[in-house]
This record gives C-alpha cells, sequence and structure tokens, in this order.
C-alpha cells in the first residue's frame, strides 16, 4: 500500500481526491488533511499567507499518523505566487517539517509537463488576470513555453468550487491555442478530474488540471508510476506528445 499525503487549502473540490484514489486502484491510498486558508481570496497578499509555513505544518502531525510516504501542498496559486525561488523555499520548508519528501501543485504541474513531452501551454486560469500571469510566470521560469492565458477573474475558490462540466469545458475551450501542446487547469479549487478524458478528446491534446497533478506528483515523490487512463494521458505510460 502506496499513502499519499496532501495538504488541501479549506473546502472546494477536495472530493476529486476519492475519485482519484478509486482511479488508481486498490494499493493506493490519499490521505487528505484541510489546511486553514485564512481569507478566501484570489489575491497576491491573500495567497501568501494561505501558503504560510505555519499553516503548511499544522496539518502535517495528522498526515505522519496516516503513513503518508509524501506529501504535496495541494494549492498551485498558493505556491507560486512565493515566485520559483520563493515556490522552492517553501517545498523545502515543508520537506523539513514533514520528514518526507515535499512538493507543490505548481512544481506538479512542471514535472507533469515535462513527463508529457509538452514544452508549448495553453493556460485556463479561473484566477483573476494579475494572478494568472504570475502562474505563466512560474510556467516560463520552469523552462515551460506559455502560448496564451485565459483569465476568468474569479477572487475566491468558493465561487471556482461550484462550476460545473459545463464551466469546465468553456474555460478549457477559451485557453487552447493552436500552437499549444498542452492545455492547463491550474486551480485546485476547480472539479476537473471526471471530466479529463473527456477535455482530452475534445481538444485532441493532453490536458492537465490541478488536482490530477497533485496526485501525480505524490505518486512521483514515492517512485510510483500508475497506469490509469481515466486520468488522462499523464497517467498512461506513453506520452503522445512528441516534441
Amino acid at each position: 500500500m502506496t499513502a499519499l499525503g496532501i495538504l488541501y487549502p479549506g473546502h472546494s473540490a477536495e472530493d476529486d481526491y476519492p475519485r482519484i484514489e478509486q482511479l488508481l486502484g486498490s494499493d493506493i491510498r490519499v490521505d487528505l488533511v484541510h489546511t486553514d486558508i485564512g481569507e478566501d481570496a484570489h489575491r497576491v497578499d491573500a495567497l501568501l499567507q494561505m501558503g504560510a509555513p505555519e499553516r503548511l505544518a499544522a496539518g502535517l502531525q495528522q498526515l505522519r499518523l496516516s503513513g503518508a510516504e509524501a506529501v504535496v501542498w495541494a494549492c498551485t496559486s498558493g505556491s507560486f505566487v512565493h515566485g520559483w525561488d520563493g515556490a522552492h523555499e517553501q517545498v523545502r520548508s515543508l520537506a523539513v517539517a514533514a520528514g518526507m519528501p515535499a512538493s507543490s501543485t505548481s512544481f506538479a504541474f512542471v514535472h507533469a509537463l515535462r513527463e508529457v513531452g509538452a514544452r508549448r501551454a495553453a493556460v485556463g486560469a479561473t484566477y483573476p488576470e494579475d494572478v494568472a500571469g504570475l502562474f505563466a510566470d512560474f510556467l516560463r521560469a520552469g523552462g515551460v513555453e506559455v502560448t496564451g492565458v485565459r483569465s476568468s477573474g474569479v477572487i475566491t475558490a468558493a465561487e471556482v468550487g461550484t462550476w460545473g462540466e459545463e464551466e469546465v469545458f468553456a474555460l478549457a475551450r477559451a485557453a487552447d491555442t493552436p500552437d499549444a501542446d498542452v492545455v492547463l487547469l491550474p486551480d485546485t479549487a476547480l472539479h476537473t478530474v471526471a471530466h479529463i478524458p473527456a477535455l482530452e478528446k475534445e481538444l485532441g491534446k493532453p490536458v492537465l488540471t490541478a488536482n490530477q497533478v497533485t496526485a501525480w506528483e505524490c505518486l512521483r515523490l514515492t517512485d510510483r508510476r500508475v497506469n490509469a487512463p481515466g486520468l488522462g494521458v499523464l497517467f498512461t505510460r506513453e506520452p503522445i506528445v512528441q516534441v
């Protein structure tokens, strides 16, 4: 049994994780602990506080007791808002406090892009434009060419958590560009896991979403590879994008 530790901010789309666990198979367990988000706002000052070390450390004891083998901070905006170097420091501090390998959803996207062989990414962000731009900057720091950024201007994770299939597909379609190898949907507050295969079929390219790449990153930290086509191209053994 491999136990994956997830630190998830607040309550929005955490029910994606039981679905992920089901699709991964019986020898994978996803242990999720909620962190205190403070003010629910996609605003730089609030996001910096959301990912503060003391907020993340508060849930680690529960994950250690669960037997988690690695931990991922499941908040894209609460990591990339610190910038490339600051996000690295955030992860280093988390690993020391947890006593286990650690990462964040922002780095999960960069690593997942490499896994599927994609260099050019289109971004469909629920965030306001300034915050979406910081994610694009983070990707560029990781060597990714960003072909376009679509911002939806949503202020709170609570609102994003109410979005359904129609809104998710509309965002992905609006974000896609002809020259993109892959489409990214970076908000962990967005329910996406049920829609990934259909999104990839419609767009004709891999679609990477926040909760999906978070689980994949945690598996990567534990040296596990799982073939789970229900979670999209990222979870198949052969990447379909060749660059």
